[in-house]
């Protein structure tokens, strides 16, 4: 077995390594050892997360503080600790950490179920909730500005200008879509920076995959992946999650008329994940709809302005990808603005 293994506390010896899961960020292993006991090894991709130390400070003050409100382990993911007591060890140059497996847990990619997507809303939550009383200045910043619209705008002003690859003349009409709405979404940035909307714990990965469900009850269990745990908004999450669980296709679809905001599934989760934070502030609840539409827009021009790039950021797999993404988003958009008062009136009902 490789030193790696020698480096934590676990229960036993290392007997098995196997790589595991379907993470893209950093590379994940289930080990097994002589007693039995599983256990999640993970290599941290510190070119994405170059302060690792940041970055584990941050989870291991989130999970301390989660376990002091639950009686049942499987519902915070627990930290191994390094033999000299660290919360990860950096082995030839490589940055490791360990949690302990949770046992009769499932992970799905997509719902089964209204059921399932409705469980995700209330961990993500029962997340916000149960960290409404950490001090969010404690966190740092692993990644700055992530979901500051109007700094993600001023990136895509300078590549729009540099046009490096000369496509801008293709996508006049995704480029009017951006400036159209350019003002309006900079509010949650603005109330933000005013206070008027309240900095909390964020995820800020709030996808179904990220998790864990209970395997015998289908019951929220565990939110998992804490990586970019950091101060935020809380409309943040609620709005990703819309994004991309209440889409009637996938990120990527070509065939725009299957892209949609399913209204079903936009009430299903409102109302799981209001339920699960019912310290929400007037304002944080009225602006829940804005909340999904500027994360919808925000990850559109994202993929606009790194298709204007030459697809630097994210991984393409086909010409085009990164635009056939970004028009997916801004249909969305297009569709919550057709669906706005339904939207409001919804949230208004809870």
């Amino acid at each position: 077995m490789s030193d790696v293994l020698k480096v934590f506390k676990f229960e036993g010896e290392a007997v098995s390594k196997e790589p595991y899961g379907s993470g893209h960020i950093n590379s994940t292993f289930l080990v097994v050892t002589n007693t039995g006991k599983r256990y999640i090894l993970q290599k941290i991709n510190n070119k994405i997360f170059p302060d690792v130390e940041g970055l584990m400070n941050n989870i291991t003050l989130v999970t301390e503080h989660l376990k002091k409100k639950y009686t049942e382990p499987r519902r915070v993911l627990n930290l191994i600790k390094t033999i000299d007591d660290k919360s990860f060890a950096e082995v030839d140059g490589e940055y490791w950490r360990a949690y302990d497996f949770v046992e009769d847990s499932l992970c799905l990619q997509l719902p089964e179920n209204n059921d399932d997507f409705y469980e995700s809303a209330v961990a993500f939550g029962s997340f916000g909730e149960a960290l409404s009383d950490f001090p969010v200045e404690k966190l740092v910043e692993v990644i700055p500005d992530f979901h500051n619209t109007p700094s993600r705008f001023k990136k895509f002003h300078e590549v729009l200008e540099k046009d490096p690859l000369g496509r801008a003349a293709l996508v006049q009409e995704e480029i009017k879509f951006c400036l159209d709405r350019e003002e309006e979404m900079g509010t949650l940035q603005r109330l933000r920076d005013d206070k008027v909307l309240p900095d909390r714990v964020t995820h800020n990965d709030t996808k179904l995959n990220n998790v864990l469900l209970d395997k015998n009850t289908r019951k929220n269990l565990c939110v998992i992946d804490l990586d970019t745990v950091m101060p935020g908004l809380c409309l943040y999450d609620y709005g990703d999650s819309i994004r991309f669980g209440a889409s009637t296709a996938l990120e990527d679809e070509k065939d725009l008329s299957k892209v949609s905001m399913s209204l079903d599934l936009f009430k299903i989760y409102t109302k799981g994940f209001v339920s699960a934070l019912p310290n929400l502030t007037k304002e944080e609840k009225e602006n829940l709809p804005l909340g999904a539409k500027t994360m919808t827009f925000e990850c559109g021009m994202r993929f606009l302005t790194d298709y204007l790039d030459g697809d630097h950021y994210f991984a393409v797999h086909r010409e085009g990808h990164n635009l056939d993404r970004a028009r997916t988003q801004f249909k969305l958009v297009a569709d919550m603005e057709s669906k706005w008062e339904e939207m409001n009136k919804v949230v208004m009902e809870l």
